[in-house]
Order: structure tokens, then sequence, then C-alpha cells
């Protein structure tokens, strides 16, 4: 899908630059791939507390079974 955005030019030149990406578009790309994924690990977090175990279950002998 072709899509036309007014990016600030130095804000993706040093993107280009830090990120040592061959293109605007994969700066663009890259930066985009590690918004997502930050903000589903912030999702992940907010689970925390919220979700019950079973008391009885030893992850440790869990990892031994083959």
């Amino acid at each position: 899908m072709a899509t036309n955005l007014a990016i600030n030019d130095k804000l993706i030149e040093e993107a280009v630059s830090v990120g040592k990406h061959p293109t605007k578009k994969a700066a663009v790309t890259a930066a985009l791939m590690e918004y997502i994924q930050r903000h589903k690990q912030m999702h992940i977090l907010d689970l925390f507390g919220t979700i019950s175990y079973d008391p009885k279950y030893h992850y440790k002998k869990q990892r031994n079974k083959k």
C-alpha cells in the first residue's frame, strides 16, 4: 500500500543513520515494528497479577520431563 507521509527530514535521516538502514523505507518499517512490539509487551505486563495458577504445579519438574 503506497502512503505519503510528511516526516521530519532530520528525524528520518537520523533514524537511517543510527539504525544503519539502507533506505528511509527500511528505517520506517523497523520503527513501526519496534513500536508494535513494545505496545504488545506493555499489554502483557498488564496481565501480571491477574492470571490465576495451580499452586500444585511444579515448573521445575516439567523442565526435566522429555
